[in-house]
C-alpha cells in the first residue's frame, strides 16, 4: 500500500464511500467523504482537509458523523496506518471543523475538516 493509499483506507474506516476528491464518481450519491491527498516524508506534517457531505434538511447526522470522526481520532491517539516503508499518523487539525453551506441546493449539509498528518518515511 502506498501512501495515497493509506489515506484512502483512513477515511474508508468511517463506514460511508470515502473519495479523493479529484475523483469523485458522477453518480456519487450522499452520504460520503472527500479527502485532499498530500504526501510527505520523515518529520514534516501535512495539513489535509476532507469534507463530509450529507442531503438533509438537518445537520443532526453530519454532526454525528463529524463528531464520529473526531472522537476516534482522539481515541486511537493518534490512529496510524502503516504503507510500504512507513507509517502515516493521523491527527486533529485547528480548527477542526466548519460547517459549510452551499448556495446552490440548501439541502446540501458539508462539514469541512482540517486534519494533519505525518509520515514516517525515508521517501
Amino acid at each position: 500500500m502506498d501512501k495515497a493509499q493509506a489515506i484512502q483506507k483512513f477515511w474508508e474506516s468511517f463506514n460511508i464511500p470515502a473519495y479523493d476528491e479529484t475523483n469523485v464518481p458522477d453518480n456519487a450519491v450522499m452520504p460520503y467523504i472527500t479527502y485532499s491527498v498530500k504526501t510527505d516524508s520523515l518529520d514534516n506534517i501535512v495539513n489535509m482537509y476532507a469534507s463530509v457531505w450529507y442531503h438533509s434538511t438537518s445537520w443532526k447526522d453530519i454532526s454525528e458523523k463529524t463528531e464520529q470522526i473526531a472522537e476516534y481520532i482522539v481515541k486511537m491517539n493518534p490512529p496510524s496506518i502503516e504503507f510500504d516503508n512507513g507509517r502515516l499518523y493521523i491527527a486533529k487539525g485547528n480548527p477542526f471543523a466548519q460547517r459549510m453551506a452551499d448556495p446552490n441546493d440548501s439541502m446540501i449539509r458539508r462539514m469541512y475538516l482540517n486534519i494533519q498528518a505525518e509520515f514516517l518515511s525515508a521517501y
